[in-house]
């Protein structure tokens, strides 16, 4: 399954359990699947920070590639 197509399902289900009228024992099984596709992206998205790099010019004026830090939302410098 792509990202996007999780991303797109999960919607889905959100739009259906917002109406209320779904039964019970429905509600949980798309509360189900909706958890499982989140656990899904997190995990792609997890994958895909990891072997995020960022270009840029050291004080030197040299381009060099450092690892994206999310935590801080900068690189940091290896």
């Amino acid at each position: 399954m792509k990202f996007e197509d999780a991303i797109s399902r999960i919607e889905e289900i959100i739009k259906k359990l917002e109406t209320g009228e779904i039964p019970l024992e429905e509600s949980l099984k798309l509360f189900e699947e909706g958890i499982n596709l989140i656990n899904f992206c997190q995990k792609k998205l997890n994958e895909v920070e990891q072997k995020v790099e960022i270009l840029v010019k050291n004080e030197g004026g040299e381009v060099e590639t450092r690892p994206f830090d999310p935590s801080l939302g900068r690189t940091e410098p290896q």
